[in-house]
This record gives C-alpha cells, structure tokens and sequence, in this order.
C-alpha cells in the first residue's frame, strides 16, 4: 500500500514539472524560439543528409544520377563526332563534284579530240527572253578571242561576243538575235537556226527548201557554212515541221541538245 502511495505522488510530482515547462515555454519570447530551432536545424540536418543518402546508396539510388551524367557526356561525344561526319562529307561532296567536272572535260577532249580546246566554267548566265548569254571563267590571257565556238558534251552552245582579260561573253544558240547554219544528218537539208523568245532549249528553224524531205526526230547539227561554226557539231533534235499558207512557207522546231539552265562547263574551240 505504501508502494502505490509513492508511485501516486511521484506522478503528481512529473505532471507538476511538465506544466511548469509548458508555461515557461509559452512564455518564452518568439525570436528566443526561433534560436533554439535554428540550433536544431543545424544540429538535425546533417543527420537527416546522412540518413538520406545511406538510404539512397542501400536502394541504388546514386547509380541513377551517375548514369544521368555519364549519358551527358556520352551525347556531347556524340554530337562532337557528328559534327566531324557532317564535315566530312561535305568534303567529301565537295571532291565528288570536282571528280564529275574533270570526268565531262574528259569526255568533251576525247570526243572532240580533232579541234585545240579550252576547258571553262559557267561563272554567270542571263538565260532571260529577250537576251541568252553566259560567262565563262577563261578570257584573254587564256587566248580567248571573239567569234570562237563555245560547247559542251552535248552539243554545240554558241560564240564568244566579248573578252576580257579573265572572262568571256558567250552568246548562246538560243539567243533570239542567234542565227545557227544547220544541215539534217539523214536528209542533208539545209536550214537556218535561230533562237525564240517564247521557249528556252528550242530553236525555230527557217529557209527550209520545198523539195527537202526533212522528218521529225532526224538529228540537227552544223553544216559549216556561215563562217563561225565548225562543220558537223551536234545542235539537237527535229520536233515538228510546220507547211505555212504558201508552199514555200516551211518552218520547223529544234530542241536543242544542250540543257542551257543546267549548263555548267564548257569547251572553247580555239582553232
């Protein structure tokens, strides 16, 4: 009986201390408050980061970050290396495009191997409809003069009109103040050339003979008279033949061989 007396004030005792606590507590100034947490934030937090990242090692978490950072630096290699690629290849391009033009001025000095050539570039090109010229890369140092036959793989192209030291004026044959001395390969009937001011890449073709016996599809090229053009040049294709009111009226349209807006390098017959 004397045990339960004790524990009875013993408790009353605990729960006298604990509300002396609590009013000094509330009694406490706010600013004295924010002390204590401040020092048991800088006491708790530590603890906290501790446990937190112990809890992220056990459940592998960490691996996910060190991953995170292994892949940026895996995609900045990546992007690197594919940068050099694009350069690469762009080169590469580059030397392709230089490995076709040297294969089609091999083919335009094999093909035309009986005539001295120059090799040119197209720098410029006014393929409008009034006026059908081009610039070439080669002038007078080059021994570039005026009247000299311009043509390319295809097929004839025109005349050089003007020169400069580095540079040279090409009037094309589609040119409307052009006119072309032609003959038929299969028929060898004559005619007369001339660029249009409706169509690039054709020419009309006039001073056709009654008797000649011209067929669409018989393939058109120089006939070496007229003074400027060599004998024998390819100029392009007989599309259509047109009988006007009079019978001595013939007309007829050429496409030419060569494709003028695509155009890109040239021979110049010198001799």
């Amino acid at each position: 009986m004397y045990k339960h007396k004790k524990s009875g004030i013993l408790g009353i005792i605990i729960t006298i201390i604990i509300l002396i606590i609590l009013v000094l507590i509330t009694n406490t100034e706010t600013t004295k408050l924010y002390s204590v947490e401040n020092v048991i934030s800088k006491i708790v937090l530590p603890i906290q980061n501790g446990i937190t990242y112990l809890k992220n090692k056990i459940n592998n978490n960490d691996q996910f970050f060190t991953d995170v950072n292994k892949l940026k630096q895996e995609n900045d290699e990546l992007k690197t290396k594919n940068s050099e690629l694009e350069q690469k290849l762009r080169e590469l391009e580059i030397v392709q495009t230089e490995n076709e033009t040297l294969k089609q001025y091999l083919n335009l000095t094999d093909k035309y191997q009986d005539y001295k050539t120059i090799p040119a570039y197209v720098i410029n090109r006014d393929i409008s409809n009034y006026s059908k010229t081009i610039v070439i890369n080669v002038g007078k140092e080059d021994g570039i003069k005026e009247n000299m036959t311009v043509i390319a793989d295809e097929g004839l192209v025109g005349n050089v009109i003007s020169v400069t030291s580095n540079t040279a004026k090409v009037q094309t044959i589609i040119d409307s103040s052009s006119s072309t001395s032609a003959i038929t390969s299969s028929t060898r009937d004559t005619m007369v050339c001339k660029g249009t001011i409706e169509e690039s890449n054709t020419l009309q073709a006039t001073y056709i003979s009654i008797e000649s016996n011209i067929i669409e599809g018989d393939s058109i090229e120089t006939s070496g008279m007229g003074g400027i053009y060599p004998k024998g040049i390819h100029i392009g294709k007989l599309l259509q033949v047109t009988q006007g009111k009079n019978k001595t009226d013939i007309t007829a349209k050429i496409e030419t061989a060569v494709d003028f807006e695509k155009l890109e390098t040239v021979l110049v017959i010198t001799n």
